[in-house]
């Protein structure tokens, strides 16, 4: 009942405008710069959306009014459960100094604190600190990123997409495998790939997924859901090595392995602090220059040093490209 509500909403909103960003059953960017000639003002646009969403589907929302995405979103959080909030233009400034420092999107608790320690309680206080000194306390990344958003900038337009429900690949041998060292190097190359498509998209991960085809084609998955979202191939073959593992197949013939990743979430939705500051930081940091040097010399120019393989020692694909339902191929399998 909650998605059927969730996609008469959404129906709702691109009655509207053609360019909606959804985040997720319940929550979603609109620009409304097309609609003004036909629905009127940004202000008018809000109240009509949430008269319809009330008279059709019985339920109350909030609606954040903005230039940008990141006030808007947090002009809706301060106006639930049932209100709407118009920040305009030239009161922007004013209205983010205003609030505290955790506010700011990618200030996790640790942040906080670290600023409190500093002296930096609201949005405005650390807005004129000097950007050198910012980024020395906090690192250039961290640091550069708050004093944007301290002053409104917020560059990102809103995308149009339905979200994917997941991003995996998956291997069928040409032969039965039945050498768990085999199998788990396989997994490690399927990690690797599905991270790198999670990157490309600018997804993150909650739930991992691992399917076997045993060789009378016998087929089943087994999934865990992370503490942390993800998006590094290490993290998703540490759990899918621990799925497989679990399962205590000792040697048994495999005809077919993959990894999926679900529940995906936009990596700019998650928290600075988490992506910059969790123990993988040095792990995402090799794997987003693995990504350009992809980009630069082509797929595979770096990976893993067990996955380059001795001639003939991998089991090849039973035939190129070859994927099953629910699983996309890989951007580096061969076509």
């Amino acid at each position: 009942e909650y998605a059927q509500v969730s996609a008469g909403v959404m129906a709702l909103f691109r009655s509207v405008t053609p360019l909606v960003e959804p985040l997720s059953l319940d929550e979603a960017f609109l620009d409304v710069a097309g609609a003004r000639l036909r629905l009127g003002r940004p202000r008018d646009i809000a109240e009509w959306i949430r008269a319809r969403v009330e008279d059709e589907q019985g339920i109350t929302c909030s609606v954040g009014v903005a230039s940008t995405k990141f006030v808007a979103k947090l002009a809706s959080t301060r106006s639930k459960p049932d209100g709407l909030m118009v920040v305009p233009v030239d009161d922007v400034v004013a209205f983010l100094h205003a609030l505290p420092v955790g506010a700011l999107w990618g200030v996790g608790a640790k942040t906080e604190e670290q600023l409190t320690r500093l002296g930096l309680r609201t949005v405005g206080q650390l807005a004129h600190v000097p950007l050198p000194t910012l980024r020395r306390a906090l690192g250039h990344g961290l640091g550069s990123h708050l004093h944007e958003l301290s002053w409104g900038r917020d560059e990102r337009t809103v995308v149009p997409h339905e979200p994917e429900r997941s991003i995996g690949a998956e291997e069928t041998f040409s032969h039965d495998v039945d050498d768990p060292a085999v199998v788990r190097r396989e997994l490690l190359r399927l990690s690797e790939r599905t991270a790198g498509r999670l990157r490309s998209a600018g997804l993150l991960t909650r739930t991992l997924t691992i399917k076997i085809r045993f060789h009378d084609f016998t087929t089943i998955t087994r999934s865990r859901t992370l503490r942390v979202p993800t998006d590094v191939g290490q993290e998703i073959y540490d759990v899918a090595a621990q799925l497989y593992a679990a399962l205590g197949l000792q040697r048994a013939r495999l005809r077919l392995v993959g990894v999926r990743a679900e529940g995906l979430m936009p990596d700019s939705e998650a928290s600075v602090q988490m992506l910059l500051g969790a123990p993988e930081h040095g792990r995402r940091d090799a794997e987003q220059a693995a990504d350009k040097a992809a980009r630069r010399f082509g797929a595979g120019a770096v990976r893993p040093a067990t996955l380059i393989d001795p001639a003939g020692t991998r089991p090849r694909s039973r035939r190129p490209g070859s994927t099953s339902e629910g699983m996309r191929p890989g951007p580096d399998r061969p076509v």
